[in-house]
């Protein structure tokens, strides 16, 4: 899961590619990137780190221009090195810097082609990188010095053609303008706006709405599935539906846990959505445990307080904030690697002894993915003086691999793959475990706009919507992007205790 941003405006575009990268950091903390276009050359800095230390007042002065695209990491492949870090850039034809959200389950048999039948090259394990050369080579192969729309979007509709899996993208061709697109399915979100200034309309496309209302755009409306969007170096924005949608159907996680709940993602607020999970949540309680010795609901901060929120509401329950969370600590979820997650747990976390003392607690979490996160916060709230410690998850039991772009990669890793509920429980170390209906997670999600008929919701259900996800495939990904190989990419193949040891003896 990645965020992803471009900008055509009438002026200089970086300081405001800054600030959106900066709201959209939740969505990546590995590397963050801008690429900028002032006339005919492109200005590109992208580094590993977070927007504020990857870009300093030196870096922001190197990046002229009044359009540019930018993003933020969070790898679901390969490893932390620089070069995965995006946008990537590729100079023929014209000059093409591109960012992606999402994830080609197609990507080996296109990375082969291009070197076999179209003589492109491949320097990184990225398929945004594979992506980028599919889109470069089918506007190479209209074999013309300039462009228009049309031109453009014919490329796109090739790529459509090409490309299976899940993507949002913006790219920037040096001196032509911004293109954005969005996979048939319409699986990640995106999104653009626009707004009036006195030199003319200027663009913004991001993955989610907030950025667009923290940079002062209005917001116009999401791409759909299928569409492209192209605003050319002079201010003028066109939108084709370049092949017809496969059904819509949005990222069912990102409400869940990914998405800040002050964005709108397909007509969907996400903080009404994480409401009514919270409020389905509170009536399986109340319909399935109605004899329940709870004392008070605890949120796991931050994406599970709204839930929590409502279903202490809805229950009766008294709500308390029992946990203090460091802000300073990267969501443990998108971490790469086991032991790095395992680690920042107790960093980012620290229970408030007197809210736990004593008392039947019921620890609300936006979902369990590993388990690993869930089992130390119980353990926390035992050692905070708690009684009996309960657990609720605002979302199903996660009991799939995630191949759109959700580092949820092999079902091994997965603590509800092949267990049941109470082994779940069990391993957990809860004395109870509730866990959102899946039934309930959709209608929470569709009541923000029941013209969304659909979710992708693999990880729960193990249907993959865009087919093509066979056994073998997902034996492949799972050997591919394990903790065990990221570790390994990571450390050299050297063992994990090394790289600690290394690490506190340089820090």
């Amino acid at each position: 899961m990645c965020g992803i941003l471009a900008i055509a405006a009438n002026s200089s575009v970086n300081q405001l590619l800054y600030e959106g990268l900066t709201v959209l950091q939740h969505r990546g903390q590995d590397a963050a990137g801008i690429a900028t276009c002032d006339d005919s050359r492109i200005f590109l800095k992208k580094s590993n780190g977070l927007v504020r230390d990857v870009f300093q007042a030196d870096d922001m002065i190197g990046l002229p221009g009044n359009m540019g695209v930018g993003h933020v990491r969070y790898p679901t492949a390969g490893n932390s090195s620089t070069a995965e870090a995006q946008p990537f850039y590729v100079n023929s034809p014209y000059g093409i810097t591109l960012a992606h959200n999402g994830n080609l389950i197609n990507s080996e048999k296109l990375k082969t082609d291009l070197f076999d039948d179209e003589l492109r090259h491949i320097n990184t394990d990225s398929d945004s990188e594979v992506l980028l050369n599919v889109f470069a080579q089918e506007l190479h192969k209209l074999n013309k010095k300039k462009i228009n729309p049309e031109d453009i979007f014919f490329a796109c509709s090739k790529v459509f053609e090409r490309c299976k899996g899940a993507y949002s993208v913006v790219a920037m061709i040096t001196g032509v303008g911004i293109v954005a697109f969005r996979d048939m399915h319409g699986i990640r979100p995106i999104v653009y706006g626009a707004r009036e200034t006195d030199f003319g309309e200027e663009f913004v496309v991001a993955s989610e709405s907030v950025a667009i209302d923290v940079l002062g755009f209005n917001l116009v409306r999401d791409i759909r599935p299928g569409e492209a969007l192209f605003i050319n170096s002079k201010g003028e924005l066109f939108t084709e539906q370049c092949v017809a949608p496969a059904g819509h159907l949005p990222c069912l996680f990102e409400h869940v846990y990914f998405a800040r709940p002050d964005s709108i993602i397909d007509g969907i607020s996400v903080h009404k959505a994480r409401m009514r999970m919270g409020e389905a949540l509170a009536n399986k309680i109340v319909e399935n445990w109605f004899e329940h010795d709870i004392d008070v609901v605890i949120p796991i901060p931050d994406t599970a307080r709204t839930a929590a929120l409502e279903l202490a509401n809805v229950t009766g329950i008294k709500y308390r904030e029992g946990f203090i969370k460091n802000r300073y600590i990267a969501r443990t979820f998108i971490m790469p690697g086991q032991a790095m997650r395992q680690r920042s747990v107790r960093q980012k976390l620290n229970a408030i002894d007197l809210e736990f003392a004593g008392k039947n607690v019921l620890l609300v979490d936006d979902s369990i993915v590993r388990g690993t996160t869930s089992k130390q916060i119980i353990e926390m709230a035992r050692e905070a003086g708690a009684n009996k410690v309960y657990f609720a998850s605002a979302a199903p039991p996660v009991r799939f691999p995630n191949v759109y772009g959700i580092d949820m990669p092999t079902r091994e890793e997965l603590i509800a793959y092949n267990r049941t509920e109470a082994q779940v429980r069990k391993i957990l170390g809860a004395d109870g475990l509730i866990y959102q209906d899946l039934e309930e997670l959709v209608i929470s999600a569709q009541r923000g706009n029941p013209e969304i008929l659909g979710f992708e919701q693999s990880c729960f259900s193990g249907e993959y919507i865009t087919g093509g996800v066979s056994e073998e495939y997902l034996r492949h990904l799972g050997i591919n992007r394990s903790d065990a190989k990221k570790l390994s990419r990571s450390t050299g193949g050297k063992p994990q205790t090394d790289l600690f040891s290394r690490s506190m003896e340089v820090g």
